[in-house]
């Protein structure tokens, strides 16, 4: 179980030690992902050429993989930081934007996956369904179509078959690994107003998880402060415009005590 100390622990190494965090993501959130870093008090760098991937990841403490927008040139860019970040042994994030919408996109997910299994698995529930090949409905665009419930076997599944962990994102968000299923209620419907939140969240988890080798914890810390921060900046803003200035201000000011007050968290045993 995560507390908000263990979630501040996380939070003061990551502003101590400012991790480079390598993110080979979609044209649409760059910048809300590069922003989001460094107001947490990491560093974001973006590099997608293929040749200074092996030296961009040496330099790097985390890798994060997110197919929004994907290109050949890309995907084997993708495809040569995974390969170099495993045999580092440096954590590697894999968000699966829209993995169920074209054939590509599934395709793509799973070479990544073959090529070098990510430590770290984080989507929608449609997104985990398609990527573990359960039946899910059509995906519409990169948007949830199912609860995150819906999805927890399928993560179970994706969890013993790839040793990794995945995060499901929803109005309850689930870590889940084979250590168990932690459950995290923060958060506020104006988030999913903005475009790039969910981005966002994986990219931050990529700066914990380059702090702290228990990637359930990490993942878990890093989906928290997600949360908390939503709720914060949703109740100083006016509409989505002013929520995503308040949630970096939130991101930046972030302290323990706003941690314990706001923290909604659980554990939870899969129904067999």
């Amino acid at each position: 179980m995560i507390t908000a100390q263990s979630i501040a622990q996380d939070l003061a190494k990551v502003r101590a030690t400012n991790p480079l965090v390598h993110s080979i993501t979609n044209y649409v959130v760059m910048n809300n992902t590069a922003n989001a870093l460094l107001a947490i008090g990491a560093s974001p760098i973006m590099a997608h050429a293929e040749a200074e991937m092996a030296e961009m990841v040496a330099i790097t403490q985390a890798l994060v993989l997110n197919i929004g927008t994907l290109s050949p040139y890309w995907v084997s860019a993708m495809q040569v930081a995974a390969q170099e970040a495993r045999r580092l042994q440096k954590p590697i994030v894999l968000d699966p934007v829209g993995v169920g919408a074209t054939t590509y996109r599934k395709q793509t997910a799973q070479q990544l996956m073959q090529t070098a299994p990510p430590n770290i698995i984080r989507g929608n529930a449609s997104e985990i369904k398609a990527l573990a090949d359960v039946a899910t409905q059509q995906a519409k665009g990169v948007d949830s179509t199912e609860s995150a419930d819906a999805a927890l076997l399928a993560a179970e599944l994706l969890a013993k078959n790839f040793d990794c962990v995945v995060c499901i994102s929803g109005e309850t968000d689930y870590v889940v690994s084979t250590q168990g299923i932690i459950a995290i209620d923060n958060g506020h419907p104006l988030m999913t107003k903005v475009t790039g939140m969910g981005c966002t969240a994986t990219a931050l988890i990529g700066a914990f998880a380059a702090v702290n080798p228990n990637y359930l914890e990490a993942t878990a810390n890093a989906m928290a402060i997600m949360g908390i921060v939503g709720e914060w900046a949703a109740a100083k803003a006016q509409g989505p415009g002013t929520l995503q200035l308040h949630f970096l201000d939130g991101l930046y000011g972030l302290d323990e005590t706003i941690i314990q007050k706001l923290l909604k968290t659980s554990e939870k045993t899969l129904a067999r």
